[in-house]
Protein backbone atom coordinates (compact mmCIF):
# COMPACT_ATOMS: atom_id res chain seq x y z
CA UNK A 1 0.00 0.00 0.00
CA UNK A 2 3.03 2.15 0.49
CA UNK A 3 4.20 2.36 -2.81
CA UNK A 4 0.79 2.77 -4.15
CA UNK A 5 0.06 5.89 -1.78
CA UNK A 6 3.63 7.32 -3.17
CA UNK A 7 2.40 6.51 -7.05
CA UNK A 8 -0.51 8.48 -6.52
CA UNK A 9 1.26 11.90 -5.56
CA UNK A 10 4.00 11.36 -7.90
CA UNK A 11 1.17 11.00 -10.66
CA UNK A 12 -0.19 14.57 -9.20
CA UNK A 13 3.06 16.03 -9.43
CA UNK A 14 3.26 15.06 -13.44
CA UNK A 15 5.49 12.25 -12.72
CA UNK A 16 5.86 8.81 -14.54
CA UNK A 17 5.67 5.56 -12.88
CA UNK A 18 6.29 2.05 -13.88
CA UNK A 19 3.97 -0.42 -13.56
CA UNK A 20 4.86 -3.75 -13.18
CA UNK A 21 2.98 -6.44 -14.83
CA UNK A 22 4.47 -10.09 -14.30
CA UNK A 23 7.99 -9.68 -15.79
CA UNK A 24 6.52 -6.75 -18.33
CA UNK A 25 7.42 -2.99 -17.12
CA UNK A 26 5.26 -0.39 -17.78
CA UNK A 27 6.01 3.27 -17.78
CA UNK A 28 2.92 5.29 -17.12
CA UNK A 29 2.27 9.07 -17.64
CA UNK A 30 -1.10 11.13 -16.83
CA UNK A 31 -2.09 12.70 -19.86
CA UNK A 32 -3.17 15.99 -17.57
CA UNK A 33 -0.40 17.99 -17.15
CA UNK A 34 1.54 17.15 -19.81
CA UNK A 35 3.94 18.84 -21.99
CA UNK A 36 5.56 18.23 -25.29
CA UNK A 37 9.29 17.56 -23.34
CA UNK A 38 7.70 15.45 -20.95
CA UNK A 39 6.22 13.07 -23.74
CA UNK A 40 9.26 12.78 -25.98
CA UNK A 41 11.53 12.06 -22.40
CA UNK A 42 8.76 8.76 -21.47
CA UNK A 43 9.05 7.66 -25.02
CA UNK A 44 12.73 7.99 -25.13
CA UNK A 45 12.87 5.82 -21.57
CA UNK A 46 10.37 3.82 -22.72
CA UNK A 47 11.81 2.61 -25.93
CA UNK A 48 8.56 1.16 -27.37
CA UNK A 49 5.49 2.78 -29.18
CA UNK A 50 3.15 4.26 -26.30
CA UNK A 51 -0.68 3.85 -26.24
CA UNK A 52 -3.37 6.54 -24.92
CA UNK A 53 -5.38 4.23 -22.08
CA UNK A 54 -8.93 5.73 -21.73
CA UNK A 55 -12.36 4.84 -20.13
CA UNK A 56 -14.86 2.92 -21.85
CA UNK A 57 -17.29 6.61 -21.61
CA UNK A 58 -14.38 8.22 -23.47
CA UNK A 59 -13.77 5.72 -25.70
CA UNK A 60 -17.74 5.93 -26.73
CA UNK A 61 -17.10 9.35 -27.41
CA UNK A 62 -14.09 8.63 -29.70
CA UNK A 63 -16.37 6.11 -32.07
CA UNK A 64 -15.15 2.78 -30.64
CA UNK A 65 -16.08 0.61 -27.70
CA UNK A 66 -14.56 -2.57 -26.35
CA UNK A 67 -15.99 -5.15 -23.89
CA UNK A 68 -14.12 -3.74 -20.79
CA UNK A 69 -13.88 -1.13 -18.66
CA UNK A 70 -10.87 0.59 -20.35
CA UNK A 71 -9.37 0.60 -23.88
CA UNK A 72 -5.80 0.61 -24.91
CA UNK A 73 -5.22 3.00 -27.77
CA UNK A 74 -2.31 2.53 -30.51
CA UNK A 75 -1.00 5.75 -31.22
CA UNK A 76 -0.31 6.36 -34.77
CA UNK A 77 3.61 6.43 -35.53
CA UNK A 78 2.83 7.93 -39.08
CA UNK A 79 1.80 11.27 -37.76
CA UNK A 80 4.11 13.44 -35.09
CA UNK A 81 2.32 12.65 -31.83
CA UNK A 82 1.86 16.29 -29.89
CA UNK A 83 0.17 17.54 -26.07
CA UNK A 84 -2.36 19.28 -28.27
CA UNK A 85 -3.29 15.90 -29.70
CA UNK A 86 -3.33 14.13 -26.66
CA UNK A 87 -5.21 16.54 -24.71
CA UNK A 88 -8.04 16.25 -27.77
CA UNK A 89 -8.41 12.59 -27.66
CA UNK A 90 -8.36 12.37 -23.55
CA UNK A 91 -10.38 15.01 -22.76
CA UNK A 92 -11.32 17.81 -25.50
CA UNK A 93 -15.10 18.55 -26.04
CA UNK A 94 -14.77 17.91 -29.75
CA UNK A 95 -12.85 13.87 -29.84
CA UNK A 96 -14.37 13.14 -33.41
CA UNK A 97 -11.91 15.64 -34.69
CA UNK A 98 -8.35 13.75 -34.19
CA UNK A 99 -8.05 9.88 -34.69
CA UNK A 100 -4.16 9.47 -34.49
CA UNK A 101 -5.30 6.03 -33.13
CA UNK A 102 -4.86 2.22 -34.01
CA UNK A 103 -7.89 -0.42 -33.40
CA UNK A 104 -8.98 -0.44 -29.82
CA UNK A 105 -8.06 -2.92 -27.39
CA UNK A 106 -9.51 -4.12 -24.25
CA UNK A 107 -7.00 -2.68 -21.60
CA UNK A 108 -4.23 -5.23 -19.73
CA UNK A 109 -3.81 -5.20 -16.06
CA UNK A 110 -0.89 -2.43 -16.06
CA UNK A 111 -3.29 -0.65 -17.74
CA UNK A 112 -6.33 -0.88 -15.77
CA UNK A 113 -4.42 0.06 -13.00
CA UNK A 114 -3.36 2.96 -14.41
CA UNK A 115 -6.21 4.39 -15.10
CA UNK A 116 -7.34 3.56 -10.96
CA UNK A 117 -4.43 5.56 -10.26
CA UNK A 118 -5.65 8.44 -11.69
CA UNK A 119 -9.04 8.31 -10.87
CA UNK A 120 -7.67 8.18 -7.06
CA UNK A 121 -5.40 11.23 -7.76
CA UNK A 122 -8.40 13.30 -8.73
CA UNK A 123 -6.92 13.27 -12.20
CA UNK A 124 -8.41 13.26 -15.90
CA UNK A 125 -8.63 8.97 -16.19
CA UNK A 126 -6.27 9.11 -18.92
CA UNK A 127 -2.55 8.05 -19.24
CA UNK A 128 -0.09 7.51 -21.73
CA UNK A 129 1.67 3.88 -21.25
CA UNK A 130 4.30 2.25 -23.01
CA UNK A 131 5.96 -0.92 -22.60
CA UNK A 132 9.67 -1.35 -21.18
CA UNK A 133 11.52 -2.81 -24.49
CA UNK A 134 14.41 -4.88 -23.33
CA UNK A 135 17.10 -2.49 -24.53
CA UNK A 136 15.63 -0.20 -22.32
CA UNK A 137 15.47 -2.42 -19.38
CA UNK A 138 18.93 -1.52 -17.86
CA UNK A 139 18.40 2.24 -18.05
CA UNK A 140 14.95 1.92 -16.21
CA UNK A 141 16.64 -0.13 -13.64
CA UNK A 142 19.11 1.91 -13.12
CA UNK A 143 16.22 5.26 -12.40
CA UNK A 144 14.24 2.58 -10.06
CA UNK A 145 17.60 2.25 -8.08
CA UNK A 146 18.43 5.60 -7.88
CA UNK A 147 15.03 6.54 -6.80
CA UNK A 148 13.89 8.73 -10.15
CA UNK A 149 11.43 6.19 -10.75
CA UNK A 150 8.48 4.67 -8.63
CA UNK A 151 7.98 1.12 -9.17
CA UNK A 152 4.81 -0.55 -7.79
CA UNK A 153 3.02 -3.91 -9.06
CA UNK A 154 0.08 -3.47 -11.16
CA UNK A 155 -2.07 -5.45 -9.42
CA UNK A 156 -1.61 -3.51 -6.01
CA UNK A 157 -2.17 -0.73 -7.63
CA UNK A 158 -5.21 -1.76 -9.41
CA UNK A 159 -7.21 -1.96 -6.26
CA UNK A 160 -6.62 1.12 -5.01
CA UNK A 161 -10.00 1.98 -3.81
CA UNK A 162 -10.55 -1.22 -1.89
CA UNK A 163 -6.86 -1.17 -0.55
CA UNK A 164 -7.98 1.86 2.38
CA UNK A 165 -11.62 -0.05 3.38
CA UNK A 166 -10.61 -0.42 7.52
CA UNK A 167 -7.64 1.81 7.11
CA UNK A 168 -9.34 4.73 7.98
CA UNK A 169 -7.77 7.00 11.10
CA UNK A 170 -9.80 8.87 13.84
CA UNK A 171 -7.27 12.18 14.34
CA UNK A 172 -9.21 14.86 15.95
CA UNK A 173 -12.59 16.06 17.08
CA UNK A 174 -14.20 19.32 19.20
CA UNK A 175 -17.14 20.88 20.00
CA UNK A 176 -18.50 23.39 17.33
CA UNK A 177 -22.20 24.36 18.07
CA UNK A 178 -23.74 25.21 14.55
CA UNK A 179 -26.89 27.38 13.56
CA UNK A 180 -29.18 24.39 13.19
CA UNK A 181 -27.67 21.85 16.21
CA UNK A 182 -25.34 23.85 18.46
CA UNK A 183 -24.77 20.10 20.45
CA UNK A 184 -22.76 19.52 17.74
CA UNK A 185 -19.29 17.80 17.71
CA UNK A 186 -16.98 17.00 14.71
CA UNK A 187 -14.87 14.34 14.20
CA UNK A 188 -12.25 14.07 11.13
CA UNK A 189 -10.92 10.98 9.87
CA UNK A 190 -8.01 10.77 7.34
CA UNK A 191 -7.74 8.07 4.70
CA UNK A 192 -4.44 6.21 4.68
CA UNK A 193 -2.96 7.60 1.58
CA UNK A 194 -3.40 11.40 3.45
CA UNK A 195 -5.36 12.78 0.18
CA UNK A 196 -9.22 12.73 1.54
CA UNK A 197 -10.20 13.66 5.08
CA UNK A 198 -14.15 13.15 6.40
CA UNK A 199 -16.42 15.02 9.25
CA UNK A 200 -18.30 13.21 11.03
CA UNK A 201 -20.82 15.44 12.44
CA UNK A 202 -22.29 14.39 15.77
CA UNK A 203 -25.19 16.18 16.22
CA UNK A 204 -27.28 15.87 20.08
CA UNK A 205 -27.01 13.44 23.00
CA UNK A 206 -25.71 10.04 21.89
CA UNK A 207 -27.72 8.52 24.90
CA UNK A 208 -30.80 9.87 23.43
CA UNK A 209 -30.31 8.77 20.00
CA UNK A 210 -33.10 6.72 18.29
CA UNK A 211 -32.74 3.10 17.77
CA UNK A 212 -32.46 3.99 14.12
CA UNK A 213 -30.09 7.03 14.30
CA UNK A 214 -30.84 9.38 11.82
CA UNK A 215 -28.22 9.69 9.50
CA UNK A 216 -27.07 12.02 5.88
CA UNK A 217 -24.11 10.96 4.35
CA UNK A 218 -23.45 14.14 2.37
CA UNK A 219 -20.67 14.65 -0.30
CA UNK A 220 -18.58 17.69 -0.36
CA UNK A 221 -19.46 20.23 -2.59
CA UNK A 222 -17.58 23.86 -2.32
CA UNK A 223 -19.48 25.67 -5.42
CA UNK A 224 -22.81 25.02 -3.53
CA UNK A 225 -21.70 24.39 0.31
CA UNK A 226 -19.56 27.31 0.96
CA UNK A 227 -20.67 29.63 -2.22
CA UNK A 228 -24.08 29.23 -2.90
CA UNK A 229 -23.72 28.10 -6.35
CA UNK A 230 -27.14 28.09 -7.90
CA UNK A 231 -26.68 25.06 -10.06
CA UNK A 232 -27.33 22.71 -7.68
CA UNK A 233 -29.01 22.19 -4.29
CA UNK A 234 -26.24 20.87 -1.89
CA UNK A 235 -26.03 23.71 0.39
CA UNK A 236 -29.75 23.47 0.85
CA UNK A 237 -29.73 19.64 1.35
CA UNK A 238 -26.34 19.94 3.89
CA UNK A 239 -28.04 22.81 6.24
CA UNK A 240 -31.41 21.07 5.96
CA UNK A 241 -30.20 17.38 7.14
CA UNK A 242 -28.79 18.90 9.79
CA UNK A 243 -32.01 21.06 11.20
CA UNK A 244 -34.03 17.95 10.77
CA UNK A 245 -31.61 15.61 12.60
CA UNK A 246 -31.65 17.85 15.33
CA UNK A 247 -35.14 17.96 15.19
CA UNK A 248 -35.28 14.20 15.04
CA UNK A 249 -33.11 14.01 18.69
CA UNK A 250 -29.58 14.08 16.81
CA UNK A 251 -27.80 11.59 14.52
CA UNK A 252 -24.83 11.78 12.51
CA UNK A 253 -24.06 13.41 9.00
CA UNK A 254 -20.97 12.28 7.49
CA UNK A 255 -19.31 15.17 5.17
CA UNK A 256 -17.23 13.01 2.72
CA UNK A 257 -14.63 14.50 0.88
CA UNK A 258 -16.17 13.37 -2.77
CA UNK A 259 -16.37 16.37 -4.98
CA UNK A 260 -18.49 16.59 -7.94
CA UNK A 261 -19.91 13.22 -7.43
CA UNK A 262 -16.38 11.65 -6.95
CA UNK A 263 -14.61 13.00 -9.43
CA UNK A 264 -12.59 16.24 -7.61
CA UNK A 265 -12.93 20.11 -7.95
CA UNK A 266 -11.09 20.50 -11.15
CA UNK A 267 -12.89 18.04 -13.03
CA UNK A 268 -16.20 19.51 -11.46
CA UNK A 269 -14.93 22.70 -13.04
CA UNK A 270 -14.18 21.31 -16.10
CA UNK A 271 -17.75 19.37 -16.56
CA UNK A 272 -19.76 23.04 -15.62
CA UNK A 273 -17.79 24.29 -18.73
CA UNK A 274 -19.29 21.45 -20.76
CA UNK A 275 -22.50 21.75 -19.02
CA UNK A 276 -22.55 25.29 -20.27
CA UNK A 277 -22.56 23.75 -24.01
CA UNK A 278 -25.72 22.31 -23.53
CA UNK A 279 -24.71 19.01 -22.01
CA UNK A 280 -26.23 17.45 -19.14
CA UNK A 281 -24.78 16.57 -15.61
CA UNK A 282 -24.05 13.04 -16.74
CA UNK A 283 -22.92 13.36 -19.93
CA UNK A 284 -20.30 16.03 -19.39
CA UNK A 285 -18.76 13.71 -16.81
CA UNK A 286 -18.54 11.29 -19.37
CA UNK A 287 -16.95 13.32 -22.05
CA UNK A 288 -13.99 13.38 -19.68
CA UNK A 289 -14.04 9.74 -18.84
CA UNK A 290 -15.69 9.26 -15.97
CA UNK A 291 -18.79 7.05 -15.18
CA UNK A 292 -22.34 8.23 -13.97
CA UNK A 293 -21.15 8.36 -10.33
CA UNK A 294 -17.09 7.55 -9.29
CA UNK A 295 -18.38 7.42 -5.62
CA UNK A 296 -17.12 5.10 -3.07
CA UNK A 297 -18.56 4.94 0.29
CA UNK A 298 -16.32 2.42 1.93
CA UNK A 299 -15.04 5.59 4.05
CA UNK A 300 -18.62 5.81 5.23
CA UNK A 301 -19.25 2.48 6.09
CA UNK A 302 -15.49 2.67 8.07
CA UNK A 303 -16.78 5.61 10.33
CA UNK A 304 -19.89 4.46 11.26
CA UNK A 305 -18.39 1.07 12.51
CA UNK A 306 -15.77 3.48 14.66
CA UNK A 307 -19.07 5.44 15.85
CA UNK A 308 -20.53 2.10 16.73
CA UNK A 309 -23.52 3.20 14.42
CA UNK A 310 -24.82 -0.12 12.80
CA UNK A 311 -28.76 0.86 12.11
CA UNK A 312 -29.76 4.11 10.35
CA UNK A 313 -32.44 6.02 9.40
CA UNK A 314 -31.14 7.68 6.22
CA UNK A 315 -32.02 10.89 4.39
CA UNK A 316 -31.36 10.96 1.43
CA UNK A 317 -32.67 10.81 -2.38
CA UNK A 318 -29.76 8.31 -3.98
CA UNK A 319 -30.45 4.73 -4.10
CA UNK A 320 -27.10 4.04 -4.43
CA UNK A 321 -25.95 5.28 -0.81
CA UNK A 322 -29.21 3.10 0.60
CA UNK A 323 -27.64 -0.17 -1.26
CA UNK A 324 -24.14 1.01 -0.04
CA UNK A 325 -24.62 1.10 3.43
CA UNK A 326 -26.65 -2.57 3.10
CA UNK A 327 -24.08 -3.89 1.23
CA UNK A 328 -21.51 -2.09 3.87
CA UNK A 329 -23.35 -4.33 6.73
CA UNK A 330 -25.11 -1.19 7.88
CA UNK A 331 -29.21 -2.08 8.55
CA UNK A 332 -31.58 1.01 7.10
CA UNK A 333 -34.44 0.60 8.91
CA UNK A 334 -36.05 3.61 7.33
CA UNK A 335 -35.61 6.32 4.61
CA UNK A 336 -36.60 9.96 4.66
CA UNK A 337 -36.39 12.27 1.82
CA UNK A 338 -34.33 15.52 1.70
CA UNK A 339 -35.19 17.90 -0.92
CA UNK A 340 -33.63 21.86 -1.48
CA UNK A 341 -35.64 24.14 -3.83
CA UNK A 342 -36.21 23.99 -7.58
CA UNK A 343 -35.01 26.61 -8.96
CA UNK A 344 -34.62 27.88 -12.97
CA UNK A 345 -30.78 27.10 -12.47
CA UNK A 346 -30.57 23.91 -10.92
CA UNK A 347 -33.60 22.10 -12.96
CA UNK A 348 -31.49 20.49 -15.47
CA UNK A 349 -29.29 19.13 -12.78
CA UNK A 350 -32.16 18.01 -10.58
CA UNK A 351 -34.00 16.40 -14.01
CA UNK A 352 -31.04 14.53 -15.22
CA UNK A 353 -30.15 12.84 -11.44
CA UNK A 354 -33.82 11.82 -11.71
CA UNK A 355 -33.81 10.62 -15.25
CA UNK A 356 -30.58 9.60 -15.60
CA UNK A 357 -29.56 8.38 -12.10
CA UNK A 358 -32.47 6.94 -10.60
CA UNK A 359 -32.67 9.41 -7.43
CA UNK A 360 -36.22 9.79 -6.22
CA UNK A 361 -37.10 13.29 -7.02
CA UNK A 362 -40.34 12.97 -8.64
CA UNK A 363 -42.40 14.89 -5.79
CA UNK A 364 -39.72 17.95 -6.05
CA UNK A 365 -39.96 17.87 -9.65
CA UNK A 366 -43.60 17.70 -9.85
CA UNK A 367 -43.90 20.53 -7.52
CA UNK A 368 -45.13 19.04 -4.66
CA UNK A 369 -41.74 18.96 -2.57
CA UNK A 370 -42.78 17.14 1.01
CA UNK A 371 -39.45 18.48 2.20
CA UNK A 372 -38.28 22.22 3.39
CA UNK A 373 -37.93 24.51 0.35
Amino acid sequence: MHQVERAIFDLRRGLPIVLNDGPAQVLVQPVEGIDDSTLERLLDKAGQAPALVVSRHRLALLGGSVDAEAARLPLSDTMPLDVRALNALAFGDDPQRDRRFGAPQPAGLADRAALALMRRALLIPAAITARVSDAARPRIRQLIEEGTLLSVAADKAVGCFEASAGLLKRVSEAQVPLAEAQDSRFILFREPDGLREHVAVVIGDIDAWRDAVPLRLHSACLTGDLFGSLRCDCGEQLRNAVADIAEMGGGVLLYLAQEGRGIGLANKLRAYALQDTGLDTVDADKTLGFGDDERHYRAAVDMLAALGIERVQLLTNNPLKLQALRDGGIEVADRQALYGRLTDHNLRYLSAKSKRAGHWLDDVLDGHSSGRA
